[in-house]
């Protein structure tokens, strides 16, 4: 299969997915339904994934892999930091429409569960000397705070959201 098609098929039952939730309620969609929304069959769908729910976790995956490689500097100061924190937060603006779907169908604790995962996995690996507990914290704030905004309806000023994370950690 050529990876092209894959991820076509994957965009296309992800998109379905949230074009339904926005429509139904999220335990009334059925995975014919968005196997039948996306133009693909139920085979293609468990090609793919296991659930409804891994649909969801791989929007994370895809946006985050593309939000990694946009990211083309490491920072080094506070006003870096800053910037990288605005840039996670106005990722999330852009996609607050998925994200109150989401939340709609009390589903943000896979959100938090994969910032958690993925956190843990760049401390472990950039960071090992840090406590066990320091990616817990800057996943919980992450998602606390995006959270509480999109609550808000987003209508804080992301940059000072930012100032607000970065201010809260950095030393």
């Amino acid at each position: 299969m050529e990876y092209g098609q894959e991820s076509y098929s994957r965009h296309y039952i992800i998109t379905a997915l949230f074009k339904l939730m926005s429509d139904y309620e999220y335990n009334d969609i059925s995975v014919t339904d968005i196997a039948k929304k996306a133009g693909v069959g139920r085979a293609t769908f468990y090609r793919y994934f296991k659930s409804k729910e891994d649909v969801i976790i791989n929007y994370f995956d895809s946006e985050s892999k593309e939000y990694l490689n946009n990211q083309h500097y490491y920072p080094r100061c506070k006003e870096d930091y800053i910037q990288l924190v605005f840039n996670i937060m106005d990722k999330f603006y852009k996609h607050k429409e998925q994200f109150k779907l989401i939340r709609k169908a009390r589903l943000e604790y896979l959100y938090l569960e994969y910032l958690n995962y993925n956190f843990g996995q760049l401390f472990d690996s950039s960071y090992p000397n840090l406590s066990n507990y320091t990616s817990y914290l800057y996943a919980g704030m992450l998602f606390n705070i995006s959270m509480q905004w999109l609550g808000n309806e987003c209508t804080e000023d992301a940059h000072n959201l930012a100032e607000i994370i970065v201010n809260a950690i950095y030393k």
